[in-house]
């Protein structure tokens, strides 16, 4: 059994009131609660607890009668505790298992009359579009398939810029593998092709990427990730290309539990289930071949929050949504994103939406290390950008907006604290972010805070120059720190001339 508690950003006390959602999988039963129904909703609470409802149910037909015993008690402990937490609204989502098996609804009325809860059973098409809305609601132009994999099945979605399409459900969990095919690999691996094969859409919606989803494809992640010695520890947003998933991939499947324990720190029960996640990978890409894989921890239970979202919320940018709720809680000033963006905005002429969309996530963001000791907050705010959960972006883009704050606040260059960063980023990337925190920087030293004095000033690439244009009457104080940090952004982007132009307005 594992549990996690998230902390949530300061002054979040407005918040509506908690929501939860209950997953009743062929693996696990979880509980998660989140801080209401919000596009950059954060977790309070999450808890698992491996079940393994699902567990030799090909041959049999029913439910493991072990893991009913042990899901009614962990149901029972989980509504619970979401009644002690003043949880507003709880649901209860069962999933393959329950929805194949023989006994299923026999489960179900037993889960509901020790709880006092509705357990809703999924369709396959229902826990699909649930997965898809997962994956969207923190990647939303996403566009290739979505492969979320459970303990009893398999769902697969076309996606195409952001918009989910065909569909299919396959019974290939890796419980329901193991069962079919007594440790055979060879015979799994027949299994899967042909399931696979039943789906020509997978080989037309080449070109995109494979989004993984589900808790064995996680692990297999952070196997490879430990392997390469990764700079980061988080699942969400980490993306390979496919020649090197299919070779890890292709070594977990081959793979005995005795050795993957060996290999990494695997819980025994994934151990077992490791070599099926591993091969069911290699035969997806193989059919599919997509550009990269790209694991999310985002699924079935953010898809059910997303789905109580109004529409209007829905198609709202999750980063930006996010860095404005941080700026408004820990800005001093309010949220002057908007207002710096378009100040700095003449340094960047040739940027793509998508670096634009990071830079203003990074103007959003620029003064919530500010609570920090000062010798601390470069290297406290880029550790905050790399490990917030909240920002569901793949890792080079942390990468950026943590580098970006670091110059903001004046961190050294070529310090260790730089490794992970910079190992994440091409040079001209790290040079943008540098140069966008010292923009960052040189705008709160002129304007303190006060967005008039950045609408009445403005940027200007002249050349082999830096022109910083301000007015005559009143004119914005400057000063040999104004003239030195303006200096210091000149450099960072290679310019040799640095000018301050005083117009009266005629």
């Amino acid at each position: 059994m594992t549990t996690r508690t998230a902390a949530v950003s300061l002054g979040r006390g407005n918040s509506p009131p908690p929501v939860g959602v209950v997953d009743i999988g062929s693996n696990s039963v979880r509980l998660v609660v989140f801080d209401g129904v919000r596009r950059a909703s954060l977790p309070l609470f999450n808890e698992k607890v491996l079940c393994g409802l699902g567990a030799g149910i090909q041959s049999s037909g029913r439910l493991n009668p072990d893991g009913v015993t042990l899901a009614l008690e962990t149901l029972s402990r989980f509504t619970g505790l979401a009644k002690a937490m003043r949880v507003q609204e709880l649901e209860l989502l069962a999933t393959a298992a329950v929805r194949d098996a023989e006994d299923g609804d026999e489960f179900v009325q037993a889960a509901e009359a020790s709880t006092g809860y509705r357990v809703r059973v999924l369709t396959g098409e229902e826990e699909s579009r649930l997965a898809a809305q997962g994956v969207l609601s923190g990647r939303p132009e996403s566009t290739g398939v979505i492969g979320d994999l459970g303990g009893g099945s398999l769902e697969l979605v076309e996606l195409e810029e952001g918009r989910p399409g065909r569909w299919a459900s396959l019974h290939l969990g890796p419980l329901r593998l193991m069962d079919a095919v007594e440790d055979n690999l060879k015979a799994a691996k027949r299994l899967i092709d042909e399931q696979l094969a039943a789906l020509p859409w997978l080989e037309s919606a080449r070109g995109g990427d494979f989004h993984a989803v589900g808790g064995a494809w996680r692990a297999l992640a952070q196997i490879q990730m430990q392997q390469n010695r990764y700079p980061l520890h988080m699942v969400q947003g980490y993306a390979v290309e496919r020649g090197e998933a299919e070779q890890i991939a292709g070594l977990i499947a081959r793979m005995g539990p005795k050795s993957l324990r060996k290999l990494a720190d695997v819980p025994e029960r994934r151990a077992e289930t490791l070599p099926y996640a591993g091969l069911l990978l290699a035969r997806i890409l193989k059919r599919f071949r997509p550009q990269r894989v790209v694991f999310s921890s985002r699924g079935l239970r953010e898809g059910w929050l997303f789905s109580r979202l109004p529409e209007v919320e829905q198609q709202r940018d999750p980063l930006l949504v996010a860095a404005r709720d941080w700026a408004a809680v820990d800005g001093r000033f309010g949220d002057l994103g908007e207002e710096i963006e378009r100040w700095a905005r003449p340094l960047f002429p040739q940027e793509q939406a998508a670096e634009r969309r990071l830079r203003l996530a990074a103007c959003h963001l620029s003064d919530v290390g500010w609570r920090y000791h000062p010798d601390y907050r470069a290297e406290q705010i880029l550790l905050r950008i790399l490990r917030a959960q909240e920002l569901y972006v793949e890792h080079p883009d942390r990468a950026f907006l943590g580098l970006a704050l670091y110059h903001r606040y004046g961190g050294e260059k070529n310090k260790k604290t730089l490794k992970v960063p910079l190992s994440l980023l091409s040079s001209r990337r790290a040079r943008d972010a540098e140069v966008l925190g010292r923009s960052l920087r040189m705008a709160y030293l002129l304007s303190g805070g006060a967005p008039e004095m950045l609408q009445r000033s403005r940027l200007e690439l002249n050349g082999k120059g830096l022109l910083l244009h301000i007015p005559f009457d009143p004119p914005i104080p400057t000063g040999s720190t104004i003239k030195k940090r303006l200096k210091s952004l000149a450099n960072s982007m290679k310019l040799a001339e640095t000018k301050i132009v005083v117009e009266d307005g005629h």
